[in-house]
């Protein structure tokens, strides 16, 4: 397996040498000494670009120490630290569990919310279904007109809304009628982005692995977000060379994919080609700082 050195955590990071030895002190990464260096491995990585982005969202050291030593000790035995995802929001640090958000200091649960420009509409995205490494989906959408001048929907679009709207009131208490609502609501417009996403995060979620690709592949849409949840399903179906290939096809359809990059780095680091894991690594970096 390859291993990274301090010269690579300085290139893919930017994390100063100080809190690299304050993560180490706390248990958080555990590096390997060779030859008189420190060596780090892909899930040390995985903890160090955590913390890199929530150095970079101006979160004070002392306090990523402290919340990622309250989580550890809040986590079964079994569960890795690097198999949560952390965040930052606003001045906040928010940890994902699952299709959960919770703060880190408080353990309160929350929402993480992004108004994006998609086609002409303005749409409120729940990113806590979103991915990251996981399945994830639009659990809610609402959109406006941003010309002032509200289109009028016709019946199939009335009614595709209306489905999908009952869709997300009934993921929480009743995940087998959603399916059926957001059915529904690809029935009626079978372009309609979020409702697809959320079918298929439902279905991965509740192991119908089969169906959830069918959904996933019955589109020519060309977004981005769909062939990275694809790729998502195909690393569960253990089918890695062809979750690589949706990974790269996700990037071709939106080279800032940055997740996507990590993603591809993971996969290649487990294949061996450590030179393009380590590629891959610098993208995801660089789009990082851009962002």
């Amino acid at each position: 397996m390859h291993e990274f050195d301090s010269k690579d955590l300085k290139r893919l990071f930017g994390i100063p040498a100080s809190q690299v030895r304050s993560l180490i002190r706390a248990g958080h990464i555990h590096p390997l000494k060779k030859a008189g260096r420190l060596s780090y491995s892909f899930q040390d990585l995985i903890v160090l670009r955590t913390a890199g982005s929530l150095r970079a969202a101006k979160i004070p050291a002392q306090r990523i120490n402290r919340t990622l030593r309250e989580i550890r000790e809040s986590l079964p035995g079994e569960l890795p630290l690097s198999g949560l995802s952390i965040i930052a929001v606003g001045d906040r640090i928010v940890v994902r569990e699952g299709q959960a958000l919770r703060e880190g200091d408080t353990g309160q649960y929350t929402l993480e919310l992004e108004v994006i420009d998609r086609g002409g509409d303005l749409v409120v995205i729940d990113k806590q279904a979103q991915n990251g490494g996981t399945a994830g989906g639009t659990r809610a959408a609402r959109r406006a007109s941003t010309n002032g001048v509200p289109a009028a929907p016709g019946p199939a679009a009335v009614a595709a809304d209306e489905a999908f709207e009952k869709g997300l009131e009934l993921e929480d208490t009743d995940p087998a009628a959603a399916r059926e609502a957001y059915e529904a609501c690809l029935a009626a417009d079978q372009h309609h982005l979020e409702a697809r996403l959320n079918l298929g995060r439902l279905l991965h979620l509740d192991g119908r692995l089969d169906e959830a690709e069918k959904i996933y592949r019955s589109t020519q849409s060309g977004e981005a977000i769909l062939s990275f949840n694809l790729a998502v399903l195909l690393e569960d179906f253990e089918r890695e060379d062809e979750a690589m290939a949706e990974y790269r096809h996700a990037l071709a359809l939106d080279p800032g994919f940055a997740d996507a990059h990590f993603n591809l780095a993971r996969l290649h680091e487990r294949a061996g080609h450590p030179k393009d894991a380590l590629r891959h690594l610098l993208a995801y970096r660089r789009l990082m700082n851009e962002s």
